[in-house]
């Protein structure tokens, strides 16, 4: 296997307001764009040509991977017209493959954090003479998952879409995001309009006596669509509890980018990453949150579980908790944001205006 398709074109609307100005995948994390980790964690397993399916904001992607040479990698990219659905987008590119019919192509979402064994999905495809492969991954609650249950060889018995009920909830296996498709089958997607691989390519090709084969990998696995999810996946990248070869420095408590200056007396923790440019003063303390470039937190405040977006600035003695802060926005002194408050980009917060506890204390 050498060639995948990446579906990164997504608008992310779940991210808003990090994703208002940077499609999802280009969002950093641990320091650089999401993508990347996934670029890296594709050529170590032994790919080389990767076709990128963009669609919104998808002028952003080449000007920052180029040809992928940077990273080892033959990249190309192709933008839908109109949104295709993940189906849909893996069809639009199928023009742009090389492999042959019998070939097995990889393909993955642009917003799942993984450490699945790549290598080990293919070789599960190979042996078992499977048309298409999924990474398949166990949830303690699978109700807002489609479930996909197996016979005892790990052939897919059916794709089950979001159970509510207790007798509806028939395995913990859900899809993961990552297929291995035989290069025929892709053939086989209706072109020029939307389609879902989960809804419709998946049911109909099982209905159809397609062999389809399931591969459970329960290491590292995190669907990043909410900003929490997203701010716990940078975490666990400079954690080092989640892998990838990409990330811009060595795993540990933090991750301080160049050019980024940071106070002799604050505290940063819990794989927190301070982007480039950006300025943390005397007396801050940040906890498992992503600072992006550009970003200034002023003295005195404290940061948890959050991200602060690029250029965005934090007044003195602000206390923020599991809240995203949008690019440009200006939170002022003395403010109190948390349970998931989001602030717009290029918003501003006047000083002392928004408070959870009854006073300053």
């Amino acid at each position: 296997m050498t060639e995948a398709i990446l579906l990164v074109g997504g608008k992310g609307t779940r991210l808003r307001p990090l994703t208002v100005n940077t499609p999802k995948p280009m969002v950093r994390a641990a320091g650089v764009p999401f993508l990347t980790h996934q670029l890296a964690r594709a050529k170590a397993a032994g790919v080389e040509h990767i076709v990128l399916a963009t669609s919104y904001l998808a002028e952003v992607f080449e000007p920052y991977f180029g040809d992928g040479s940077a990273l080892g990698l033959h990249l190309e990219y192709v933008t839908e017209e109109e949104p295709l659905g993940t189906g849909g987008a893996i069809r639009n590119v199928a023009s742009r493959l090389h492999s042959g019919s019998d070939e097995p192509v990889l393909i993955f979402n642009g917003d799942i954090l993984t450490g699945l064994d790549i290598g080990a999905l293919v070789r599960t495809h190979e042996t078992t003479g499977a048309d298409v492969s999924l990474h398949l991954t166990q949830v303690t609650d699978p109700r807002a998952y489609g479930l996909v249950p197996t016979d005892d060889t790990g052939r897919v018995l059916a794709f089950l879409e979001k159970p509510q009920t207790p007798e509806e909830i028939v395995t913990d296996q859900i899809n993961a995001g990552a297929y291995v498709f035989r290069r025929s089958v892709i053939d086989t997607i209706p072109a020029g309009r939307p389609v879902s691989v989960e809804r419709e390519t998946f049911p109909e090709l099982l209905a159809a006596g397609v062999h389809l084969q399931g591969m459970v990998d329960s290491t590292y696995w995190l669907d990043l669509g909410t900003p929490a999810a997203f701010v716990r996946g940078s975490a666990d990248l400079v954690l080092g509890r989640a892998p990838s070869p990409a990330v811009p420095g060595r795993c540990g408590d933090r991750l301080v980018l160049p050019t980024a200056r940071v106070a002799p007396d604050a505290k940063l923790s819990g794989g927190t990453v301070v982007g480039e440019g950006a300025f943390v003063a005397e007396g801050v303390r940040v906890f498992g949150s992503t600072i992006l470039p550009g970003a200034v937190i002023e003295p005195g405040a404290v940061v948890t579980d959050s991200l602060i977006g690029a250029r965005a600035r934090v007044g003195t003695r602000s206390v923020l908790t599991d809240t995203v802060i949008g690019d440009g926005a200006v939170v002022g002194a003395d403010n109190e944001l948390r349970s998931g408050a989001r602030i717009w980009c290029d918003a501003h917060i006047p000083p002392a205006s928004l408070r959870f506890s009854p006073d300053a204390a």
